[in-house]
């Protein structure tokens, strides 16, 4: 399994307008062969940050899912809302025990 971490910033001001294309880029990779768990999360502590965290079932899950249309949208939505800081990193897993 691989398993997508980080985070991500957005200028304050324009989190509201940043909500629509955030929520069709999440629906859409839901909906990928592959992708078991996609989500962004805003950080109750620091306005603009969001927390990301994906599961994918292996690697060619994910390299298809970068070349959807709707993550090339995401990606230019999101420079164009001032997306910046991001810090991301892939990991590859095994299998895992409940806790």
């Amino acid at each position: 399994m691989i398993v997508v971490s980080g985070h991500f910033r957005l200028p304050t001001d324009r989190i509201a307008e940043a909500r629509e294309p955030m929520l069709e880029v999440i629906t859409a990779s839901l909906l990928e062969p592959g992708c078991r768990t996609y989500s962004y999360a805003e950080d109750v502590t620091e306005a603009g940050l969001f927390r990301v965290y994906e599961e994918w079932d292996d690697r060619a899950a994910l390299e298809a899912h970068f070349a959807t249309r709707h993550m090339r949208r995401w990606q230019e939505e999101r420079e164009a809302l001032g997306f910046h800081d991001r810090d991301i990193s892939i990991r590859e897993t095994g299998d895992s025990d409940p806790f």
